[in-house]
Formats: C-alpha cells, sequence, structure tokens
C-alpha cells in the first residue's frame, strides 16, 4: 500500500544557486522507488505517492543522487499528508486572524529539544515572531521575508537540525495537491 508524501528540498533554485530541473527531480524520485511523481513550482517542492518503508529511504536515496549528478547538497525533508494537515490546522497566527501573505513556515528534520527552544531570541527580529511546534516553526514576517532575522539558517543554527521555510500560500497548496 501506497502512501502520499511531500518532499520539501532545501536550498535548491534560490537565488541563482544549486541549480536543478523540476524534471530531472522527478526522474531522481521515480528512480528511488516513488510513483505519481510531481513537482510544484521550482523551489524543490515533490509530491509522489510510495511504500513507507521505499519513503523512509528516499531522503537519502534522492540526496545521493543529487549530490552525484549536480554537485551539491540539498537536504530533503518529508511529510505525509496528515502531518502538514496538522501544520496547516494549528498555524497560531492564522488563528489569531494575521495576513496569510505575512505567514511562513520552517520545516525542521527533527524535533527540537526544549533547552534548544528557549535558546532562541524572540526579540531577534521584531517586529517579526515565531513560535516553535513539534517540528516546525511558524513565522510572522511583517517587514517581509527578506528583512527578516528570522531565517532557516538561524534556526538551524540553534534548534541543532536542518530547516526549509516555504511561504504558507505555498504550505496550502502543497496540501491541496496531496488531497487530489
Amino acid at each position: 500500500m501506497t502512501n502520499p508524501y511531500i518532499a520539501l528540498l532545501r536550498g535548491v533554485n534560490v537565488g541563482g544557486k544549486h541549480s536543478l530541473p523540476m524534471k530531472e527531480l522527478g526522474r531522481m524520485f521515480t528512480a528511488a522507488g516513488c510513483e505519481e511523481v510531481r513537482t510544484y513550482i521550482q523551489s524543490g517542492n515533490v509530491l509522489f505517492r510510495a511504500a513507507p518503508e521505499i519513503a523512509a529511504l528516499v531522503p537519502s536515496r534522492v540526496g545521493a543522487l543529487i549530490e552525484k549528478q549536480f554537485g551539491f547538497v540539498a537536504p530533503v525533508l518529508l511529510r505525509t499528508t496528515e502531518e502538514l494537515d496538522d501544520v496547516v490546522r494549528h498555524n497560531p497566527y492564522l488563528a489569531a486572524g494575521a495576513a496569510e501573505e505575512r505567514l511562513y513556515v520552517v520545516f525542521l528534520a527533527g524535533a527540537p529539544t526544549p533547552q534548544d527552544v528557549e535558546r532562541l531570541d524572540p526579540d531577534r527580529s521584531p517586529p517579526d515572531t515565531f513560535a516553535v511546534r513539534g517540528r516546525e516553526v511558524y513565522l510572522r514576517v511583517l517587514l517581509g521575508a527578506g528583512r527578516s532575522k528570522l531565517t532557516h539558517a538561524y534556526f538551524e543554527s540553534k534548534l541543532g537540525t536542518i530547516g526549509t521555510a516555504r511561504n504558507w500560500r505555498t504550505v496550502t497548496t502543497l496540501l491541496t495537491l496531496m488531497r487530489e
């Protein structure tokens, strides 16, 4: 039995760095044993179906293919439909009425410890704010993501895990596509 997954790649086709054609990326997922592979926009979002035991191997298999063929490391994070639905349902800023165009989510490879979360500076980039919940960091960036000091690199350094950010529109679109 196969299940739907979303793969979120970090640092692909951003700012002219780490160019990776989505068609080629899709082929890599198929080579890794995935089915019904499709990509969404150019920033490394791949929807696919796979048995859980295959999906567990996808990050390392696809990561190795990218490094071999393109010469750079692109971490691959996975979420199930249920996990992404949970992310969407529990955005504390959306529930408080924040404008969707100011919302982002940093998806983390692993859940940080409470001690790691305590090391985060809530006043790092005012008026921007964040909330950590499980393997996600919810962001509200009032002056724009490009001006915020709340970057995935900041969260990675403090939380001891890798991450990749997506704007709220992409997050909700990916969930819709996963449900199709």
